[in-house]
C-alpha cells in the first residue's frame, strides 16, 4: 500500500486532488490511501509523530507557511518521503530541488498529466519499498538501504544499523522483529542473538567469529560454527560466489 498526504490551504484545490486520486485509484485499481491537510501545521504534526507517508503533494504559496519551508522542516524528520510541489507559480522551481523534491507540477492540473506522474512516483515507491527499510529514529524517520546495510546489532532496546560507509543509524526495536521483517531477504543471517548480518559483506568465518568487510568481528556462539558456515556456503553458491578460505 502507498500512503499519500496532500496539503493546500485552498479548499477547491484539496477537492480537486482528492477527486483525481479517487479517479486514479478506481481506474487503475491501485492500493493507495490518502489524507488531506488544509494547514501546514496539521501535516507537520503528523510527521513529528513519526507517521510516514510515501508521497506528499504540497502547495507552495500558503498564507501560514510556504511549501518550501514546510518541506525543509519535514526533511528534518523524514528523508525518504517523495515530495511533489503543486503550484500556480514557477517562481520556486529551482528552490524546490534544494529540499529533494521529486517533481514540480504547475497548476492547473490535467488528469492525464497527473496520472502519468502518479504512475512514475508509485513505481519508484515500489522499488524503494523492495530495497529499503523505513525505521523510526531519534530525529524522526530514516531510510535504510538494505543493499548497503553491513550488519545490525541490538543493545538493550536500541537497534544499531551499521552501513557500509561507516555511518550508524539508531532505532528502537527488537532484533527478533527485524529478523522477521527481513526473512524474505536471503542475504541476511542471524548468527548471534545480538547480531543480524548481511552475508554479502562477510570476509571470513573462523571457529569463533565472523569477520565483516569493515573488520568488525561478530561472535559465533559455541557449537554454532558448522551450521553458520553451511548457511553461508549455501547462500554463496546460490549467488555463484567464490569462497576463498
Amino acid at each position: 500500500m502507498i500512503k499519500i498526504a496532500f496539503c493546500d490551504d485552498d479548499f477547491y484545490s484539496l477537492n480537486e486532488i482528492n477527486a483525481l486520486l479517487d479517479q486514479y485509484r478506481s481506474q487503475f485499481n491501485c492500493d493507495i490511501r490518502y489524507t488531506a491537510f488544509q494547514t501546514p501545521y496539521e501535516l507537520l504534526s503528523d510527521i513529528e509523530k513519526r507517521i510516514h507517508y510515501d508521497i506528499l503533494f504540497l502547495d507552495i504559496i500558503m498564507p501560514e507557511e510556504n511549501g518550501i519551508s514546510l518541506a525543509q522542516k519535514i526533511r528534518q524528520y523524514d528523508n525518504a518521503v517523495k515530495i511533489i510541489f503543486l503550484t500556480s507559480s514557477a517562481e520556486f522551481a529551482v528552490q524546490s530541488y534544494t529540499v529533494g523534491a521529486y517533481f514540480y507540477q504547475l497548476k492547473p492540473i490535467c488528469a492525464e498529466c497527473f496520472f502519468k506522474l502518479m504512475d512514475s512516483v508509485i513505481e519508484d515507491c515500489k522499488k524503494t519499498q523492495q530495497s529499503n527499510l523505513i525505521v523510526p529514529c531519534k530525529n524522526g524517520i530514516s531510510q535504510i538501504d538494505l543493499d548497503k546495510l553491513e550488519y545490525c546489532e541490538v543493545i538493550g532496546r536500541t537497534l544499531l544499523f551499521h552501513m557500509e560507509n561507516g555511518t550508524v543509524v539508531e532505532s528502537i526495536g527488537k532484533l527478533y522483529d527485524l529478523r522477521n521483517i527481513l526473512s524474505s531477504y536471503k542475504n541476511f543471517l542471524q548468527p548471534h542473538r545480538s547480531y543480524l548480518i548481511n552475508m554479502d559483506y562477510v570476509r571470513n568465518i573462523s571457529y569463533k567469529t565472523i569477520t565483516m568487510d569493515s573488520q568488525v568481528e561478530i561472535p559465533i556462539p559455541h557449537g554454532k560454527c558448522s551450521k553458520i558456515k553451511n548457511l553461508y556456503l549455501e547462500y554463496a553458491f546460490s549467488r555463484k560466489q567464490v569462497l576463498i578460505s
